[in-house]
């Protein structure tokens, strides 16, 4: 019961010892080895090989060292087995990821002659994203080519070596029997002394399973039945998960690419080769764009407003022609303001002429420019001015306001003493 919990045998024999059964640990371990099968590896059942040219088992692992100036470095290998026959492929890289999967998948064909029509791997992140015993997730790029070359991903579930049985102790005996001892300066000594390995030695020796030389067992069974290799170079695809930044650019591959307004601070899902970049939402084609080198940039003027378009692109014949629309002086005024060697530099001033005459409207800065013109002035700030000051009152403006008389003011009559006839004529007389 305690073995079927888990517990571990020295624990068990510290909980006898409490119930007073004090054993050695060496009597506990073969009475449990004896009478309840402690230790022993469960039954297998042997799963019969694939037909011919069916299954081809892939493993990768450390298999040697290469020497160039008295240094060292390690290297890795993709093995390639085929079930069936036992036949055996090793291709020899630095690093293990898709772009070196698919190179390594494009060499056994060659090797071999043919595709196979399924490829078992391991949970390589090389292959597969996603492991899963059911519906694994094989890498965007490794699916193309899979279906480009037309055969099918079943990889082993984790921790199963038995799924991959006919490859899965390769590592070893590559690492043993073909490289150890070598001296090997680069990577292509290496694969070609792989190669002659795998062809003169390995499959010239019998197996000890099908008793059968591999090389000979498997050009006469397996390589008749294969499917034919691609005769032309894979075009390798780059599949990313760039942002769309805020000026409507995504970067794919150090290039920029613009995209429609509405995709700007989401996430998209990029493939680029060596002729295109598409773009998808899911599953849904948002863009495609011609492939742009590192550094470049493809904008394409229908994915930015009509407002921006000009500014994006410097367009400043579009904006000229903008102008004219609301008249031939605005037109002539603009045309003037972008008379420069870099008119885009100007830019900025036709843009304020536009704004004038959305605010006071198209005649009255046209007739203002046509005034302005002819005294040869450019000024964008002077005309603003002068729009501003030409303005007419608006229609029905109010009287101006009447100030009532005081409250306290009198007639004059009041301060003024009239004086008599007489004083009048006295006053008046000549003596």
């Amino acid at each position: 019961m305690w073995l079927q919990q888990g517990i571990r045998l020295t624990k068990i024999r510290k909980l006898l010892a409490r119930q007073g059964v004090v054993i050695t640990y060496a009597t506990l371990h073969r009475f449990a080895v004896v009478e309840l099968n402690f230790g022993r590896a469960s039954t297998t059942i042997p799963v019969v090989d694939g037909a011919p040219g069916e299954e081809l088992q892939v493993d990768t692992g450390w298999v040697g060292w290469l020497t160039l100036a008295g240094q060292k470095r390690r290297f890795r290998a993709w093995i390639f087995t085929a079930v069936r026959s036992r036949y055996r492929f090793v291709y020899p890289t630095f690093d293990e990821t898709t772009a070196r999967a698919i190179e390594a998948c494009a060499a056994a064909w060659v090797f071999f002659g043919g595709v196979f029509k399924v490829l078992i791997p391991d949970n390589t992140r090389a292959i597969i994203a996603t492991p899963d015993p059911l519906t694994p997730r094989v890498t965007p790029a490794f699916l193309e080519y899979a279906q480009a070359c037309g055969f099918h991903i079943d990889p082993a579930r984790v921790r199963r070596p038995r799924d991959k049985a006919r490859v899965e102790r390769a590592v070893a005996t590559v690492r043993d029997d073909c490289f150890a001892g070598e001296l090997l300066t680069t990577l292509d000594d290496a694969r070609a002394h792989a190669a002659r390995w795998c062809r003169d030695e390995y499959g010239s020796r019998r197996h000890s399973r099908t008793q059968r030389f591999p090389r000979e067992h498997f050009d006469a069974e397996e390589q008749p039945v294969l499917r034919p290799r691609p005769m032309t170079s894979y075009d390798m695809p780059l599949w990313s998960e760039p942002k769309v930044a805020r000026d409507q650019h995504a970067q794919v591959a150090k290039a920029l690419y613009s995209l429609p307004r509405q995709y700007v601070g989401r996430t998209l899902r990029a493939r680029a080769d060596q002729q295109t970049v598409r773009f998808y939402d899911g599953a849904v084609l948002v863009k495609t764009h011609p492939r742009a080198p590192a550094g470049g940039r493809a904008t394409d003027a229908i994915d930015f407003p009509a407002e921006r378009t000009w500014y994006a692109l410097r367009d400043v014949h579009a904006l000229e022609r903008q102008a004219r629309s609301y008249g031939d002086a605005v037109g002539h005024f603009a045309a003037a303001l972008l008379d420069n060697p870099l008119p885009w530099t100007r830019m900025r001033r036709v843009y304020a002429l536009l704004g004038l005459v959305r605010r006071y409207g198209a005649a009255r800065v046209d007739e203002t420019c046509a005034t302005a013109l002819a005294a040869e002035m450019l000024d964008v700030q002077r005309l603003k001015r002068m729009l501003a000051l030409a303005q007419p009152a608006p229609d029905g403006a109010t009287p101006a306001r009447v100030l009532p008389l005081a409250r306290f003011l009198r007639p004059a009559t009041q301060y003024a003493l009239p004086l008599s006839p007489a004083v009048r004529r006295s006053e008046g007389d000549l003596e």
